[in-house]
């Protein structure tokens, strides 16, 4: 088990931002797929971001060049910089996490929601 703790979230105008940050009690997440997905109103679920072991970012076309996703592997936390917010990127923000072995090949943004670890979400509001 890798409890997740998102927190970060409230509500924002547009064109404001954010930082989300996903905490986890895990001794290292240096050898974790990490992501962000979001659960939008309808309700819709997107990926919106896969970081890989070494660090590397994959994007949702939807946040790209808005959103910034970085780890802190000393400290065992996720982030997720949200800048030049808009209304429809209001929703509550998961975070994911899930073991990836050495070898196993890349963490891709396809496969953020069935990594096996998520938190309970934080709320992202968003006015025009």
């Amino acid at each position: 088990q890798v409890p997740l703790v998102e927190s970060g979230g409230g509500s924002v105008q547009a064109g404001g931002s954010l930082k989300l940050s996903c905490s986890t009690s895990e001794y290292s997440i240096r050898n974790y797929c990490l992501g962000w997905y979001r659960r939008t109103p309808g309700p819709r679920f997107e990926a919106v971001v896969a970081l890989d072991t070494d660090g590397r970012a994959l994007y949702a076309d939807s946040v790209k060049g808005r959103f910034t996703a970085s780890r802190d592997v000393p400290k065992t936390t996720l982030y997720l910089e949200m800048d030049s917010l808009k209304p429809e990127d209001s929703g509550l923000y998961y975070c994911a996490a899930d073991y990836r072995p050495p070898g196993a090949g890349p963490c891709n943004i396809d496969g953020v929601m069935s990594l096996a670890y998520t938190g309970r979400g934080t709320q992202v509001t968003v006015s025009s």
